[in-house]
């Protein structure tokens, strides 16, 4: 099934848009997992420490959210022991029945784009991602590859348009139009050739929710574009800033929360309890608000 139309289908039996990213910061992990941060530690034990803590996020998302979103890096970190880290981690998370968007950010020349898209959408097993976040920067050359991957397996691609972080805008701000808009009209061609049964593409877009007025825009044009909305949470954009990122209905869109969800036992109002049971209610406040934000945008 087209990556599109398995995104739909899984954000509408959750009832709700939450993007979980599985992000294993090691200096935030919970004091259980205190060997993963410690350079003493046999590099094994600490991939196994921030395997086991995943897996855990990942048994508490599962039934409740559409998808999960590991970060490469924070695996990368700890070598080839994290390599096989990520490998169990995004097995577990398909054999439990969630979408796995692998943050990888890739890019670089045609060849090279073809073996990222075939190492992390077509050749991984069981471990292989739904989709992954890609970098348009190097031109439509880097892209072409990616797409051929993605019709031949159905998987999906969110590219980086607008994002999150507060020095973005030097580059995607720049021009006029603004250099965003003119990755976003590309966006639209390469995805034109992927649409599924839903209407969407398999060829999404990356645009935080730290730039309202611009996720706003962008929306405009982008109406058979899947988002990836980061900067809920832990970078202080709320439900309400996000909500002109959905198409009507509440669709097209996913909402990411990491650190938010990860680390939610340091939070004041979770204190004392398990970080387990913070991060199971921090999943649920998020899901509420998203749920409360679309129903009553206004």
């Amino acid at each position: 099934m087209n990556y599109a139309d398995r995104l739909e289908e899984a954000i509408a039996a959750r009832g709700n848009p939450s993007l979980v990213g599985l992000d294993p910061h090691l200096e935030l992990l919970p004091d259980e997992f205190a060997q993963a941060r410690d350079p003493e530690t046999p590099r094994h034990e600490r991939a196994k420490a921030v395997e086991t803590f995943l897996l855990g996020i990942v048994e508490l998302a599962a039934g409740r959210v559409p998808a999960v979103k590991p970060q490469s890096a924070f695996f990368e970190r700890l070598g080839a022991d994290g390599a096989l880290a990520w490998e169990r981690v995004i097995a577990e998370a398909r054999r439990a029945g969630l979408l796995v968007i692998g943050d990888v950010k890739r890019s670089d020349i045609a060849s090279t784009a073809r073996a990222y898209g075939q190492a992390f959408l077509e050749d991984a097993g069981e471990s292989r991602c739904d989709a992954i976040t890609v970098n348009p920067y190097l031109g439509a050359d880097s892209i072409e590859p990616l797409l051929e991957v993605c019709e031949r397996s159905d998987a999906g691609l969110y590219i980086l348009v607008r994002t999150s972080n507060p020095g973005s805008g030097l580059f995607q701000e720049h021009g006029d139009p603004p250099l965003a808009h003119v990755v976003a009209r590309e966006v639209d061609s390469w995805g034109r050739a992927l649409r599924g049964s839903c209407d969407l593409s398999s060829i999404g877009a990356v645009v935080g929710a730290t730039h309202p007025a611009e996720l706003a825009s962008l929306r405009e044009l982008l109406p058979n574009t899947p988002f990836l909305i980061p900067g809920y949470g832990a970078q202080g954009a709320g439900a309400r800033e996000i909500v002109s990122g959905f198409l009507a209905g509440g669709r097209g869109a996913l909402v990411n929360s990491s650190r938010g969800i990860l680390y939610a036992w340091k939070k004041p109002e979770y204190a004392g309890m398990h970080w387990k049971d913070a991060s199971r209610a921090a999943l649920d406040a998020m899901i509420a608000e998203l749920q409360g934000a679309l129903k009553s945008p206004a």
